[in-house]
């Protein structure tokens, strides 16, 4: 029923552009802080868990205070799904459990909790673009069940199957302005 209501909001919620193009969710993150045990960093920072929707108090709030571990809920993110990015999306629809990546960027001015979330997206090729160079911190989360379920609408409603297209090469007596031939390749079967 939630799902149901998320769903239709996305659809018809204001400031959102035509259905079909891009779908924006706004959520909150939380971030863990725990005591590494390695001698060249004191903290082990991480994203765990994501929370629909923004809270009315000002973020970041502290959550959980304990020597062990703290918590705090900050935000909010945007999750933005386009519907040339579905096969993406399928992919960490498929994950066990589904999942989300939250990007986490370092900000000065906060010494007690100097990273912020940057980005949510359910894309694992949009991630590992941040995760390359190092700089952020990229974590996959467990997608919460509306996001789920809302995630999967918007995949079920715009994705197309593609086909692969194998392009052949020119034969080598082939005069130079001469095209290269594409070939429509099937769906794998096993064997081939």
């Amino acid at each position: 029923m939630a799902s149901e209501a998320l769903t239709n909001a996305a659809r018809e919620g204001e400031g959102q552009p035509p259905v079909g193009s891009t779908t924006r969710l706004e959520l909150s993150v939380v971030i863990e802080r725990r005591p590494s045990s390695s001698r060249w960093v004191d903290w082990i920072w991480r994203p765990v868990e994501l929370v629909l929707g923004v809270p009315s108090e000002g973020t970041p709030r502290l959550l959980i205070d304990d020597p062990a571990m703290r918590r705090w809920l900050s935000g909010p993110v945007t999750l933005e799904l386009h519907r040339k990015e579905t096969a993406d999306y399928r992919l960490a629809l498929s994950a066990e459990p589904p999942q989300l990546y939250v990007v986490l960027r370092r900000e000065e001015g906060d010494p007690e909790l100097p990273w912020r979330p940057f980005l949510v997206t359910a894309s694992p090729f949009e991630a590992q673009v941040y995760a390359e160079p190092g700089e952020d911190i990229v974590e996959a989360v467990p997608m919460p069940e509306p996001v789920l379920a809302f995630v999967q609408d918007f995949v079920e409603r715009h994705h197309v199957d593609e086909p692969f297209l194998k392009r052949r090469r020119k034969a080598a007596d082939a005069p130079p302005d001469a095209a290269s031939s594409f070939e429509v390749l099937g769906p794998c079967t096993e064997g081939s």
